[in-house]
């Protein structure tokens, strides 16, 4: 297990682990064996036997042949063939390598979480109705958005989402209910440097994980401001639309379609589907959970610009609505004043007059980065250092500035698109890049940290399962006890 972990560990940072634990732990163990893992299945199973065509599952419904059965059960929770043949699907369609011992590594993963679930129902753990209705909308509404629309999501099923939603609700809450026995045994966990030491002196020599390339990457950004006369301006044209809509001149997806600003829903009318709360600005969510079925907000503003929206429909913390958008105009000569002043930035930093990061600190309009020196985190991992090839998905324009400088060095103020839609000026900076090489400790820290921890977090899990299972009651079917475990399950 060690070296599997070992041949992942270049794909897996702290912060990553940190702000999503399970996910990062996923990356680190493959497609081998961890209890640690098998958070990642358990929504599988729950999806597989409701979303997969019953024909898929491999199970037999013809005359004369077993429509299911029980393989295993722990505690008073039992394991369906069904289940594991889902899980087996999932895997297969996910274009993941099977073997002759997948469905045994699979089973084990299910024999876990029963574990899990028997556990927490010895502790009284509990999860609350409201908890079950918030995972629910939130997975429903993913499939959702998979088919494009509920119309067809419930046609190709022959069920409503609440019928949905009935057959999942059980399966919902002991997930949630195995979550919590599984942060019990691992949630408040962590590493001292000293356990970071050993774990890495103890990987082979001919062992130790090779990293790509990695870059970290600053910025200077300029907007232009937004006059008051421009705001003022697009204020008075969403109000005069509001107007128009509410004297029944003309419907909200008539005028969305012809004046909102908003390349998202522009051209469908402005409509939002499945729009979970969060999701979108503050200002918007204030507005679409407090209206009622049709009411059309007031006009309110936000970075974006100007909004209205028309609430169509509300279930629980997911909304369906229209918006239309109206953003201030960027004046010609307050964009070329931002450029300007990034032109005078450039001219201190080329002069060593002032530190990037000093001058991202105290010019930069980007709240993102300008409070780390300037450098642009990585949305994937939470940390500052990319791969050549994740900075290009990312941002094609920075990967191709980079590519041309030396350490140190900074382009020239370049045009940009920021996140709001608003065109503006940057300059990039090259802080370091680091050659191919082996992990070390000095350049790859965080890796091993994060590395190191789950090792420990999965040599809990192991010992949790031995302790737990000697006083559960197990059961496994015959043709299924020649599989070769990583555990003890049958004392």
């Amino acid at each position: 297990m060690t070296l599997q972990i070992i041949k992942k560990l270049k794909s897996i940072s702290m912060t990553n682990l940190r702000n999503n634990q399970k996910s990062a732990l996923a990356n680190i163990y493959g497609s081998g064996f961890s209890p640690l893992n098998h958070l990642k299945w358990i929504w599988v199973l729950v999806c597989a036997l409701f979303l997969l065509p019953i024909g898929d599952m491999g199970i037999g419904f013809a005359q004369g042949k077993v429509i299911d059965r029980v393989i295993a059960v722990v505690g008073t929770n039992p394991i369906l063939q069904s289940e594991l043949e889902a899980q087996y699907q999932q895997m297969v369609s996910a274009q993941e390598i099977v073997n002759e011992n997948s469905k045994c590594k699979l089973l084990e993963e299910l024999l876990y979480q029963k574990l899990l679930l028997a556990q927490a129902q010895k502790d009284s753990l509990f999860v609350t109705d409201a908890q079950v209705e918030q995972e629910l909308d939130k997975r429903i509404s993913y499939y959702i958005q998979q088919f494009g629309t509920e119309e067809r999501f419930t046609a190709f099923y022959g069920k409503s989402v609440e019928d949905f939603k009935i057959d999942l609700k059980d399966n919902v809450r002991d997930i949630l209910l195995s979550q919590q026995m599984q942060s019990k045994i691992t949630g408040d966990m962590n590493v001292t440097p000293n356990e970071v030491r050993a774990y890495f002196k103890n990987i082979p020599a001919d062992s130790i994980p090779f990293i790509n390339s990695e870059v970290e990457v600053g910025q200077i950004v300029k907007k232009p401001k937004t006059t008051p006369e421009a705001k003022k301006e697009a204020k008075a044209k969403i109000e005069d639309i509001r107007q128009r809509i509410m004297k029944g001149d003309s419907p909200f997806p008539a005028m969305a379609a012809l004046y909102s600003e908003d390349p998202g829903s522009a051209s469908k009318g402005g409509l939002y589907e499945h729009i979970q709360r969060g999701q979108f600005v503050p200002e918007w969510d204030a507005w679409a959970f407090k209206l009622k079925p049709n009411e059309i907000s007031e006009v309110f503003e936000t970075v974006y610009g100007f909004f209205i929206i028309q609430l169509i429909e509300r279930r629980g913390d997911e909304v369906d609505a229209r918006s239309l958008l109206i953003t201030p105009k960027v004046d010609a000569a307050d964009l070329l004043k931002a450029k300007l002043s990034l032109d005078t930035i450039y001219t201190k930093l080329s002069t060593d007059t002032v530190l990037f990061s000093e001058a991202a600190a105290k010019f930069s309009d980007d709240d993102e980065s300008k409070n780390s020196g300037g450098l642009i985190v990585n949305p994937m991992s939470g940390a500052t250092r990319f791969q050549m090839d994740e900075l290009g998905q990312m941002d094609q324009t920075v990967a191709f500035a980079i590519d041309k400088l030396k350490l140190g060095e900074f382009t020239k103020p370049m045009p940009m698109t920021s996140r709001d839609g608003k065109q503006a000026y940057r300059i990039v900076y090259l802080k370091t890049r680091t050659s191919p090489h082996r992990a070390n400790l000095s350049d790859d820290y965080q890796k091993l940290q994060a590395a190191a921890l789950a090792k420990k977090q999965q040599d809990a899990i192991q010992a949790w399962i031995k302790r737990k299972s000697v006083n559960t009651y197990v059961h496994i079917t015959e043709d299924y006890k020649n599989c070769t475990f990583n555990n003890k399950w049958i004392n």
